[in-house]
């Protein structure tokens, strides 16, 4: 029997709630697949700042790398928002994302049937929707040096370098080799000098995968076409700024952001969580989604331990439930039959799995 070590980071907000739903389904499809799962909990976030003093603690950092992946919950909340920016919960995941080395990340847009109703484009514009933001996650504005604001006047520095550049594209061609093929990078070339090296390289990188359809698209039209007709794209391949706001945008054909997992892979450890924040109004009420983060966790299946039978074992459960009228209070007036708490939603998803 293999035996796996997961390290849990629940965070703040709804965290808590929507990793102990996605451990329940876990726990459900490792049990039909014959393999362990041993969870460590480590801290990172508000929750880190308050019990640590900061939002990263290194203990958490060793636990992660030790670990054969890590499930992420979600940090931050207005409590913590008036602290210096190096202080804040969010400055905690983008050093553990830097610390994994963990630069590709895959955010899947899917819209389930069932669910159609729940997407505020038309129908013929979303149905059949299925495509995968690959977005650089390391690099880029967020991490560019220098940076400073000193209260008259503000700066941040967009930097890639080839190298950076040349590895997102081999992760969204290699995807693209397991979908339909096509790859549309999406850069700023007529404006950027280093959205011109992005296009340079890409299509320098593109020479080695033959079988792959490549093309190009402004941001700006980029954002237009998703809207427009999200069913021309497949993989799309763009930077971590560009990546930040087109899969935020990805996110809402589906209807809603609590359906939408992420995978943050290439290092060492891959790091997986649902794309959606900490939501801490609606925290303890037994009202969170957890569906992100359970497919979140097939992802992790999928792309870190290579369980792709238990992979799809839950992805086919989420698919079922869903099918058969059960909705948490965020989507429960798309056809919904019955309407179900955080903890319902969890256990009915994980006895499908068993049921399979």
């Amino acid at each position: 029997m293999k035996h796996y070590k997961i390290a849990l980071i629940k965070g703040d907000g709804i965290g808590p709630e929507i990793i102990d739903e996605a451990v329940k389904v876990l726990d459900a499809a490792s049990s039909k697949e014959d393999f362990e799962i041993a969870y460590n909990d480590f801290l990172m976030g508000g929750i880190a700042i308050d019990v640590k003093g900061e939002p990263l603690p290194q203990q958490t950092i060793d636990g992660c790398l030790n670990s054969d992946a890590v499930l992420f919950g979600a940090i931050g909340g207005e409590k913590w928002d008036k602290l210096p920016r190096e202080k804040r919960p969010e400055s905690g995941l983008l050093k553990l994302r830097k610390s994994l080395g963990v630069f590709a990340n895959l955010r899947p847009t899917t819209v389930f049937d069932e669910l159609i109703n729940a997407s505020t484009l038309k129908h013929e514009v979303v149905k059949g929707v299925d495509l995968l933001v690959v977005r650089e996650l390391i690099g880029g504005i967020y991490f560019g040096q220098p940076r400073a604001n000193d209260g008259n006047r503000a700066y941040n520095t967009m930097v890639y370098e080839k190298e950076e550049i040349a590895r997102i594209a081999r992760a969204a061609f290699e995807a693209a080799q397991k979908r339909y093929k096509k790859v549309c990078s999406v850069d700023k070339s007529n404006v950027l000098e280093v959205s011109q090296l992005w296009r340079d390289t890409v299509e320098e990188t593109a020479k080695d995968y033959k079988d792959i359809s490549l093309s190009h698209m402004y941001i700006d039209n980029a954002a237009m076409q998703l809207i427009r007709n999200p069913k021309q794209f497949d993989v799309i391949l763009t930077s971590n700024l560009f990546g930040d706001i087109l899969s935020d945008e990805a996110s809402m054909i589906s209807g809603s952001i609590g359906l939408l997992p992420s995978a943050s892979i290439g290092g060492k450890v891959g790091l997986f969580e649902p794309i959606h924040g900490s939501a801490p109004d609606i925290a303890k009420q037994g009202i969170a989604n957890p569906i992100a983060t359970i497919l979140s966790a097939a992802m992790m299946l999928r792309y870190s331990l290579n369980e792709i039978n238990a992979a799809n074992r839950i992805e086919l459960a989420v698919k079922d439930v869903l099918k058969d009228g059960y909705r948490t209070k965020d989507i429960a007036q798309f056809d919904a039959k019955e309407i179900c708490t955080t903890s319902e939603i969890g256990s009915i998803i994980a006895d499908r799995v068993s049921k399979l």
